[in-house]
């Protein structure tokens, strides 16, 4: 009898273990939401860093615009940055990387995303998180009112992660699919 009894409890540990696991696999139709809303804050960033850089952007505005870019990220999330002059890449926490952009030493700085494309589609993580990349390319300009112009395009690819979270709304627990951005890594600078 007992054996039967923990044979029952195993197997329905297993039966519980196994929907719980099914409510955290992504439906297409739900990926396909989930695509579009990795790809909104990708979007985001992008405006984010533009007005971040430009030097016709209020202090007080560009502080207020990184504090918004920073919810969009994991907290341990780095930036790349690469220039023509060097082949070292140097990687910064973001909200380092952000206040170092907002103090660029250019007189007009223009930042502009392109191309932005999905290079690796989700993949369930040991942790349960779905991973996978998007790269975009960047174009930057920086010019001083003495005449010094830099430009480059750098090819980027950035860690999306989508993990399952809870909210509650009137007492009960609603389960969402959440993306946050990761690191930001250089694969390619070129003129």
């Amino acid at each position: 009898m007992k054996k039967i009894k923990f044979l029952l409890v195993v197997l329905l540990g297993l039966a519980l273990g196994y929907q719980s696991a099914a409510q955290d696999e992504i439906s297409p139709e739900r990926k396909k939401a989930i695509d579009s809303l990795a790809m909104e804050k990708i979007r985001d960033l992008s405006k984010y860093i533009s007005i971040i850089g430009s030097k016709e952007t209020p202090f007080s505005e560009a502080k207020r615009v990184i504090d918004r870019t920073l919810e969009l990220f994991v907290e341990e999330a780095r930036m790349g940055v690469s220039s023509l002059s060097r082949e070292e890449v140097k990687y910064y926490p973001i909200k380092e990387y952000l206040e170092r952009l907002m103090l660029l030493n250019y007189d007009k700085v223009s930042i502009k995303w392109y191309n932005i494309q999905y290079i690796s589609d989700l993949e369930l993580q040991p942790d349960g998180r779905y991973v996978g990349v998007i790269t975009v390319y960047q174009r930057f300009e920086g010019t001083t009112d003495d005449g010094l112009k830099y430009m480059d395009t750098t090819k980027k690819d950035i860690t999306v992660y989508v993990e399952r979270k809870q909210t509650q709304i009137g007492g009960k627990l609603i389960g969402f699919w959440d993306v946050l951005l990761g690191d930001i890594r250089v694969v390619e600078t070129m003129k």
